[in-house]
């Protein structure tokens, strides 16, 4: 019985010591489509250290601002995140990087080849504009 709480032990402390040790994280974003009209502005698709992949993570314009909200599932009457980052410092990070990635697009989607919003029809005729932008 000794050896199974021992070695039960064991990879808990190794994960602990894991956890604990601050590494680096790359996180690519790929901005799926924007959505000129509504609140939800655009969709993108996050990938961490080319490891894990988010899909279906939505930009939403608010009162306050833009913001990022993970994919969810309803639970009775409220939305609860499939994932979602766990300290504070990696949201802000996931956070930037997916707001930056959403800002770059529009800005190349303004340049001087692309076609001004006056000439697009209108967003119930428009199809989804897929767009694409890593930031590491």
């Amino acid at each position: 019985m000794r050896k199974a709480q021992s070695a039960a032990q064991i990879p808990q402390e190794s994960s602990q010591t894991a956890t604990e040790q601050s590494l680096p994280m790359k996180v690519d974003v790929k901005i799926g489509s924007i959505r000129p009209e509504g609140s939800i502005r655009a969709y993108a698709s996050i990938n961490l250290n080319n490891c894990f992949a988010i899909r279906s993570v939505k930009i939403v314009d608010s009162s306050k601002g833009l913001f990022v909200a993970m994919p969810s599932y309803k639970a009775g009457n409220d939305y609860r995140d499939i994932c979602f980052p766990i300290t504070k410092e990696f949201r802000e990070q996931l956070n930037k990087a997916v707001i930056d990635a959403y800002h770059q697009v529009l800005v190349q989607s303004q340049g001087p080849n692309s076609q001004k919003t006056m000439d697009t029809p209108s967003p119930d005729l428009a199809p989804e504009q897929p767009f694409g932008l890593r930031m590491g």
